[in-house]
């Protein structure tokens, strides 16, 4: 592979070159200590030892220096490829999100919206222009500037009528991209949508360069601090700091993701510090032990992952209300939070986060009540129960609960087969194929209540009052009236059952002590490295 190349300045567009600066197996470890004196035994002094011995302290010293300029940190799902753009996938956001690609907005770690390429953006008083500044002397990783041609393209892709973005609906009310000089571009949407920058802030909006879509699912190439160094595929994914960054810069100069899917693993590896950190822990019952241990912090924080059982809605016997209102009071939510994430999760009874404002408790409306679930598969004309598939991805939360929810169902007829699949497989039947009647899955994404609005998405929910609803949603700006409208939209899904509403995921990392810059909240899902840094 190519050396990375460091450029002293932007390199013009006609020039472009792709430059692949990947490392393929490049590992990054302490240099080992070759010196080191008996303890025992006739021990000569010479000036020779005298330089030895200065040479190992030295390559002592130099060993912990490099230490602190690293981190391992260790993640339970790896990415199937890394094209934040192009999948449904978090575990690419997980590595990638503000590390490796930026966007025209982001997230910061309280869950606020801040400029990002965009150093400023003007809207007009119809709402239907943004014109957005963007910074000077920003560059994609290969050397070369990112401007507004790149910006069109990335937008003008995600919303193209053959776009694979996963969340191709977020660039549904652009209706036209221009360029008006190269630090400028302005929007214009078909109708006034007050969440676009909201939604320019998720991972599925960040700006790539068109002469990196060709290698960009295995050599991603962004503008963040981060570089790619190279992805040894079922182990790690290695980033080195971006000498060349616009913001800002890193305070680590390098960062490893080692996948570690295993929950007793993962706990292994942290206790044998093998990793510095473990972002989206999956063993809680395993915290209080951390928490205990001077060597570890302990971080418990909100995310916008609601963790629902997803239901086919197209796929008898679910496409009867009845049935979907049985299941939701078949579950036993708090037994789920209890055994399966050891007591972190708030209960939801709706698609929506608890700590947002506009919440809408409505855990009541599908309490847990078993007979309550018999009697209503009796009126559905199923006395004696069904049969389906429970699909059930990677994460603990889905693995754990999944057996917990089998058995939940089993108590009032419903016998559900779990089937435990990849997220590649996961991506490809529940997702894509739409081959499923149960699953369990955490829904990262902010403030996604808008799925529902969406008839082809994977759980084929089609109610033509709430797409209504969400188009008004998108066409206001009065803080008020958003917000009764988000409660609105609640109080729909929850009467239509369109999914079981079990928890919000908790946010649980372990970390070293001297550890700091992590976030403790996932407003989206990243592990967000930019302020990472160890303490003095």
């Amino acid at each position: 592979m190519s050396p990375p190349l460091s450029l002293s300045a932007a390199t013009p567009k006609r020039d472009r070159l792709l430059i692949n600066t990947a490392k393929s197996g490049q590992t990054s470890g302490k240099p080992a200590n070759k010196g080191v004196f008996p303890t025992s035994g006739s021990f000569k002094v010479t000036f020779r030892s005298i330089l030895f011995a200065a040479g190992s302290a030295l390559a002592l010293s130099t060993a912990a220096a490099w230490a602190k300029d690293s981190v391992t940190i260790g993640l339970q799902l790896e990415p199937p490829h890394l094209d934040p753009t192009s999948a449904a996938a978090g575990a690419i956001d997980q590595v990638l999100y503000s590390n490796v690609f930026e966007g025209l907005t982001r997230f910061m770690g309280d869950g606020s919206v801040v400029p990002g390429l965009a150093k400023s953006w003007d809207i007009s008083e119809d709402g239907l222009t943004y014109t957005f500044h963007l910074h000077d002397g920003v560059t994609f990783h290969d050397g070369t500037s990112m401007d507004a041609e790149d910006v069109k393209f990335s937008l003008d892709r995600a919303r193209a009528e053959d776009s694979t973005n996963a969340q191709k609906a977020l660039f549904s009310d652009i209706a036209d991209v221009t360029v008006v000089d190269p630090m400028t571009v302005k929007v214009t949407l078909s109708q006034p949508n007050g969440s676009l920058l909201f939604n320019l802030a998720w991972g599925d909006a960040v700006i790539v360069a068109p002469e990196s879509i060709e290698d960009i699912k295995t050599a991603p190439m962004g503008t963040g601090a981060f570089k790619f160094a190279g992805w040894v595929q079922g182990d790690r994914i290695d980033l080195e700091k971006n000498a060349d960054y616009w913001g800002t810069p890193a305070k680590l100069d390098k960062a490893t993701f080692k996948f570690i899917s295993d929950p007793t693993a993962a706990f292994a590896a942290v206790m044998a510090e093998d990793v510095d950190a473990f972002s989206g822990f999956p063993a809680p019952e395993n915290l209080p032990q951390f928490d205990a241990d001077p060597r570890f912090q302990v971080l418990v924080g909100s995310t916008e992952g609601e963790t629902i059982l997803s239901t086919n809605n197209k796929q008898a016997p679910f496409d009867n209300v009845k049935v979907r209102e049985a299941l939701a009071h078949a579950i036993d939510r708090q037994a789920i939070i209890d055994g399966a994430m050891f007591g972190y999760g708030t209960p939801i009874g709706t698609h929506f986060a608890p700590h947002n404002p506009a919440y809408v408790d409505l855990t009541g409306q599908s309490a847990f009540d078993p007979e309550k679930a018999k009697a209503l598969l009796a009126e559905a004309g199923l006395p004696d129960g069904f049969e389906t598939t429970l699909h059930l991805p990677p994460p603990s939360y889905a693995r754990r609960g999944g057996e917990i929810i089998a058995a939940q169902l089993a108590n009032v007829g419903i016998k559900a087969e779990i089937i435990n699949v990849e997220w590649a497989q996961w991506l490809e039947t529940v997702f894509r194929g739409k081959n499923f009647g149960l699953t369990i899955v955490s829904h990262t994404e902010p403030m996604d209540i808008g799925i529902y609005a969406r008839p082809e998405y994977y759980f084929q929910y089609d109610n033509p009052d709430f797409q209504q609803l969400m188009t008004d949603l998108n066409g206001t700006t009065d803080p008020d009236q958003r917000t009764a409208m988000l409660q609105q939209a609640q109080q729909i899904i929850a009467d239509d059952y369109v999914n079981g509403y079990l928890f919000q995921l908790a946010s649980l990392s372990v970390a070293k002590a001297d550890l700091q810059g992590l976030w403790a909240n996932a407003p989206t899902q990243a592990t967000d490295l930019t302020a990472v840094s160890w303490a003095e």
